[in-house]
């Protein structure tokens, strides 16, 4: 990978790079919870939900209140498993920075 050499990834000139950090940020906890040798009950919930994420970041700038709700269902998925709480703060931090949705 690029980024263990030192170097950056290249992004499209017109991508939002939330939307790069975020999609790279879900990659990677697909990934790390694809390998996670343990089941738990709400694996499917974590594993649909980064389903959505990942769909949402092929679109643009995704839906704020959606970004939210999904990390929650995440979270609270996957929160008790320490070996993944690295990666989900990662997500959490990407979600972070699309900042607070609008008050109605």
């Amino acid at each position: 990978m690029l980024r263990s050499l030192g170097q950056r990834a290249v992004i499209g000139g017109d991508e939002d790079p939330r939307v790069a950090e975020l999609r790279t940020a879900v990659s990677r906890l697909r990934r790390e919870l694809a390998a996670h040798p343990a089941e738990f009950s709400d694996r499917i919930i974590a594993e649909d939900e980064l389903a959505v994420l990942a769909a949402m970041t092929s679109g643009g700038v995704p839906e704020i209140p959606r970004l939210r709700r999904s990390l929650l269902l995440i979270a609270g998925a996957i929160g008790s498993v320490s070996a993944l709480s690295r990666g989900l703060s990662d997500v959490r931090d990407a979600v972070e920075l699309f900042g607070d949705p609008p008050q109605s």
